[in-house]
């Protein structure tokens, strides 16, 4: 862990979280994490760090269930039995609500701090789907995000993101996948990725390689330094 760089584990509105912070931040970082995440996110904020020379505020708050909190809208099972929910609008209003106030209080941040919300897998459908639904970020990384969630493009077709500044990527691999459903993701991404640069808005697809499961924590972190190279060099302009 970089030397200036602290780390707490804190309880926020009966979620655990997880914040790594640098002096003086000029960005704040909130990414949805779940236990299987938790080991990674060092060496994720580490590499975040290599990426980019700009002090930030890193929270993570733990998702007991996935499809539940993250999911828009409710949908079938598309793998397992488990289906999918539709509580991301109370998870949403927790960060709004209870999980940035609480960031910026403990921590004396300013109150307009930009804040970039990022996620992996279903976490980042739900960071790409709070930029259309809320005004509250200032750039998103959707990471591998399940953008073959049904009805996904009819949802981006209807509403335009808030966020300015939105990061995409995928596994080469993720869209070779014997589910129907599921490998939508290609062209789902691609589709989505047309539509944001046809608004002109600060968008990149990103490619990587290997599958869903591959580093994981090292493409998280390519998304978020990517939001905040993009927003320092706007600053800066």
């Amino acid at each position: 862990m970089n030397s200036t760089r602290r780390k707490n584990t804190i309880i926020i509105g009966n979620r655990p979280c997880t914040v790594y912070f640098d002096p003086a931040p000029k960005y704040l970082l909130i990414q949805p994490t779940g236990e299987h995440e938790r080991e990674h996110l060092d060496k994720e904020v580490e590499y975040i760090k290599s990426l980019t020379n700009t002090p930030s505020i890193f929270a993570a708050f733990e998702v007991d269930n996935w499809n539940k909190e993250l999911s828009p809208w409710n949908a079938p099972p598309v793998f397992g039995k488990e289906p999918f929910g539709s509580y991301a609008g109370e998870t949403l209003a927790y960060l709004e609500d209870t999980l940035i106030p609480e960031i910026i209080k403990r921590y004396s941040l300013k109150e307009n701090i930009p804040v970039i919300l990022g996620g992996y897998s279903l976490a980042g459908l739900f960071a790409l789907w709070s930029a259309y639904t809320s005004d509250r970020f200032t750039a998103v990384a959707g990471v591998s995000p399940s953008v073959w969630f049904p009805r996904w493009l009819d949802f981006i077709a209807e509403h335009s993101p808030a966020a300015k500044n939105i990061y995409l990527s995928l596994g080469r691999k993720e869209e070779k996948n014997r589910n129907q459903t599921m490998a939508a993701v290609g062209d789902n991404i691609r589709r989505q990725y047309e539509m944001l640069k046809a608004m002109n808005l600060s968008a990149t697809l990103e490619w990587n390689e290997g599958n869903h499961f591959t580093e994981p924590e090292i493409r998280t972190a390519k998304g978020f330094s990517w939001c905040i190279n993009e927003l320092t060099k706007e600053n800066d302009t």
